[in-house]
């Protein structure tokens, strides 16, 4: 299986989960990862699963990573397995985070944006996007992230050959 990973990361976090996730693909085909700005689109012909993560900016992906996607053309995606992540603050019980939680209820995460503009290009959506938690905006990411992302990795690759069986 011919498989990319294409992140943005500002302080690590994301590219840290980012090479947990290839990591461990390795054992399912020919992996490689790429941080957004050493990409093209073309570059994604003939890939059987794209997976792309980004930091949670303003309840967006970042500007670069909404770039690249907006250069794929409309059908650049089509018939490739896609997936999205993202890092994102941790919805608190603090009196902070009160008016964060309700703007996140009200315009998400990462993520999603991303799924729909891989779907958008053709992609196939093959398991819902995934957030991994930093404790503060600069980080570290949550104890267990990293794992969790490994984790969430392989059940990507059981969903994948459950599909082809």
């Amino acid at each position: 299986m011919k498989i990319m990973v294409i992140y943005d990361s500002l302080f690590g976090n994301t590219e840290k989960i980012a090479y947990s996730i290839t990591d461990s693909l390795v054992p399912s085909g020919n992996v490689r990862t790429f941080r957004v700005s050493h990409i093209r689109p073309d570059q994604l012909i003939g890939l059987d699963l794209l997976i792309v993560g980004s930091p949670t900016r303003a309840f967006r992906p970042t500007i670069e990573i909404t770039g690249f996607l907006n250069k794929i053309p409309s059908t650049g995606l089509k018939g490739i397995k896609v997936v999205a992540f993202d890092t994102r603050l941790s919805n608190g019980a603090d009196k902070k985070a009160v008016f964060t939680n309700i703007f996140t209820r009200q315009f998400g995460y990462a993520s999603k944006p991303i799924a729909d503009k891989l779907v958008e290009k053709g992609g196939i959506l093959v398991v819902s996007s995934k957030g991994f938690v930093v404790k503060d905006i600069e980080g570290p990411l949550k104890a267990g992230e990293i794992e969790r992302a490994a984790d969430w990795a392989k059940t990507i690759v059981e969903k994948i050959k459950v599909s082809n069986e």
